[in-house]
């Protein structure tokens, strides 16, 4: 039998049993893409990782989750240089240091923040994002949330934007609704299935739990397999940059923005991602997400040769 060795950490929180589960697989060399798969699948976590290739400079990873292998994913990316890091299977140095992991959408650099010899957090620059589709039907995503029509607001437009992977955008009035909020399978499937228009489902409001946070987030994944996610880095820098492009929050210096989103509370695993945004002349130029990681565990798959 082959053994493959895997860590389990909680990333976008600082306590044990928050933010969102990963498992990273630090030498998975010998294993296929349908193997990798399958193993997502076993562990029923929102995504794994598989790192293939590690050299001094970077990392090839795969991510995958229950359904299918993505090519971006931000608490996975964060998450495995976090697990590099920390077991110094790449360089670190107080302060903080760069590193490039290759993954399927291309090269993504990371930040590893090194304070007092601890991995402190993890930033990734992700791809700038693309304004797509504009929703029009408040009533479709008032019946695929539960809601009434009315607690959708109209302070901006409920729209796709991608980064990699694609996510409608849907602003909501206030916490009362978006603690209300159930997703109806059967809605997307008939709405956007069947008409194809596969995204993901990102809801959020400017009325927050935690007084520091900037936003309060929600996001439904049926194209991943993911009832819903209790932190979504790869939807995070698009939010900011929707954030930004409606001006629906406001920059500390000209044209810079920092974004605290938080998610999770409504499935007991609360989350905090930290969004950097530049937006300029009507252009976004640069998006960082980061955040910190905590262990939980490891264990060991069993492979026939």
């Amino acid at each position: 039998m082959r053994e493959f060795h895997y860590e389990l950490i909680d990333v976008f929180t600082k306590e044990p049993f928050g933010g969102n589960q990963l498992a990273v697989f630090k030498d998975a060399a010998g294993l296929s893409a349908n193997e990798m798969q399958k193993i997502t699948r076993e562990l029923n976590l929102s995504e794994a990782t598989f790192v293939t290739e590690l050299t001094k400079e970077q990392a090839t990873v795969r991510i995958f989750t229950p359904r299918r292998e993505v090519p971006i994913a931000g608490h996975s990316t964060i998450g495995t240089g976090y697990v590099l890091a920390r077991d110094g299977e790449i360089e670190t140095h107080e302060g903080g240091n760069s590193f490039l992991f290759e993954e399927q959408i291309g090269e993504i650099p990371l930040k590893l923040i090194k304070q007092q010899q601890k991995i402190t957090a993890v930033e990734m620059v992700q791809p700038i994002p693309e304004f797509r589709d504009i929703f029009r039907s408040k009533e479709v995503i008032g019946s695929l949330l539960s809601i009434d029509s009315t607690d959708i607001s109209e302070r901006a437009p409920m729209q796709v934007v991608f980064a990699g992977v694609s996510f409608l955008f849907i602003p909501i009035t206030g916490l009362k609704t978006m603690k209300k909020i159930k997703f109806r399978q059967d809605v997307w499937e008939r709405e956007f299935l069947a008409k194809g228009h596969a995204v993901d489902i990102f809801a959020f409001t400017p009325e927050t739990i935690d007084p520091q946070a900037t936003v309060h987030s929600r996001m439904f994944g049926p194209t991943m397999g993911i009832v819903e996610d209790p932190a979504t880095g790869a939807a995070s820098g698009p939010l900011g940059a929707y954030l930004a492009h409606y001006d629906l929050v406001s920059s500390e210096t000209s044209g810079k923005y920092t974004i605290l989103s938080e998610q999770g509370m409504e499935i007991e695993r609360p989350s905090q991602i930290r969004i950097n945004v530049t937006y300029t002349d009507d252009k976004i130029s640069f998006v960082s997400i980061a955040g910190s990681s905590v262990d939980i565990g490891r264990g060991t798959i069993y492979q026939a040769k």
